[in-house]
């Protein structure tokens, strides 16, 4: 607005200033023509009837005529020494803050006996009032600009601020426990992908609050059972009317009570290893066929006793770079698995398959499968197919948790197929080691 009032003004004198050498040409050109002294008492009287004043001056520097009684200020121009002064008129005096007039002058030539300069006055009194209408016009706009902007900022502001506002009242929830929040997305720019980011942060927290009180409700009820069994028969136990084959029973209960409680502490303790990466993996190159048939020939005779068929499919020229040890957990659980939920004369499959580049285990079983509601959280923690958590089962819900994380920390990845009373397929896989020399063992 400065820049642009500034222009305005500059170009507002010069078009003064123009005007008054328009008017002095004029002035000459008629004085060229017809040169008397009527002509310059017309052109006086002219610009007396104006906002402008002329004074014709001979080359002697004599005054001819003016529309107004010569003062100082004309005066201090007229006297000026002129340097030489084109035929289109020359501005002389262009300053308008410091001076009372603005000026310019233009030469004439009648003959030889009459010729001189038209000099052409304006006050610059007028040329401020000029300007100050101009700065009145200026600052109207520079107001109505400003109340504008203003009211644009403000809904602006609110609109930005709005979503901020509403993030960090949910930030504030975040921070002091309340997972249960709702952040608006109302747009698709960054602050629609940060409230976007703010919500899924709090799904997320929430899903692991209820999944944390989830898994400590399961946790007590898992250490209670086993307890109150310990508790109550080794109370029954410390009777003495009870004759010596009674209380060794009691106390078997107690001993195989005490073992699963156990099992349920080390595989707590090995999930937490886990999870805090405190977990070592020793991995090595194996020859898949022979590690699997261990693993067989280890299990078949639980199988056998149950009269279950346990099958082994694997080529010998498959390898992979895992840890044993941990992987023959994994495998060992699977087939646990098989051999709880399988019935008599059925038949579980070990089978190692390759495709394209990467190796395949699955372990299928004939037993009674898995409902497809209970497929997505097969892996989660503590979660058993069987809501009433018999016994006879064995096993806490931690197994195939255990499971996919031992898979997975070794580059490997798990998935589950199953149809009720048809059986169940896990498969892991895992990319592929190839070997030209298969013959060499390695």
């Amino acid at each position: 607005m400065i820049y642009l009032h500034n222009k305005v003004i500059h170009s507002r004198i010069n078009q003064e200033l123009e005007s008054l050498k328009a008017r002095g040409n004029s002035h000459r050109d008629v004085l060229e023509i017809t040169y008397s002294n009527s002509t310059l008492q017309h052109i006086a009287l002219m610009e007396s009837h104006t906002d402008t004043d002329v004074v014709i001056m001979n080359t002697r520097g004599d005054i001819l005529i003016s529309s107004e009684k010569v003062n100082g200020g004309m005066k201090k121009i007229l006297e000026k020494n002129l340097p030489q002064v084109p035929r289109k008129g020359l501005i002389i005096q262009s300053s308008w803050k410091d001076e009372r007039y603005i000026a310019t002058v233009t030469p004439f030539i009648s003959d030889k006996k009459n010729e001189g300069y038209i000099y052409m006055f304006k006050d610059t009194r007028d040329v401020e009032d000029l300007i100050a209408q101009l700065n009145r016009h200026f600052l109207f706009a520079i107001v109505l600009l400003l109340f504008f902007m203003i009211i644009t900022i403000y809904f602006l502001s609110k609109a930005l601020t709005r979503p901020l506002i509403a993030m960090k009242e949910s930030t504030t929830k975040l921070s002091k426990g309340n997972f249960s929040v709702a952040v608006p997305v109302r747009s698709h720019d960054e602050l629609g992908e940060l409230a976007q980011s703010i919500q899924s942060l709090a799904n997320e927290l929430n899903y692991l609050k209820k999944e944390r009180n989830e898994f400590l409700a399961s946790i007590s009820h898992e250490l209670r059972t086993p307890l109150t069994y310990i508790k109550g028969y080794a109370d029954i136990a410390r009777r003495k009317e009870l004759d010596a084959s009674e209380r060794s029973r009691y106390l078997e209960i107690i001993h195989d009570e005490s073992q699963r409680l156990n099992r349920l502490l080390d595989e707590l303790f090995n999930m937490a290893r886990m999870d805090v990466n405190t977990f070592t993996i020793s991995k090595e190159t194996i020859q898949l066929s022979k590690f699997l048939q261990t693993i067989h020939e280890k299990v078949l005779p639980a199988f056998t006793n149950k009269k279950i068929q346990l099958h082994l499919v694997c080529k010998d020229h498959l390898f992979l770079d895992i840890d044993p040890s941990r992987f023959e957990q994994v495998i060992l659980n699977l087939l646990d698995n098989a051999l709880k939920y399988s019935n008599e004369y059925t038949v579980t499959t070990i089978k190692a398959t390759e495709s394209l580049s990467s190796i395949s285990i699955s372990i299928i079983d004939q037993g009674v499968g898995i409902p497809s509601e209970d497929i997505p959280h097969i892996f989660d923690r503590l979660y058993r197919v069987e809501k009433s958590r018999a016994r006879d089962t064995g096993g806490f819900g931690l197994g195939l948790s255990i499971v996919k994380q031992l898979v997975e920390v070794q580059g490997g990845t798990i998935s589950v197929k199953s149809n009720l009373e048809q059986g169940t397929c896990f498969i892991i896989t895992f990319k592929e080691i190839k070997y030209e020399d298969s013959g060499s063992g390695r």
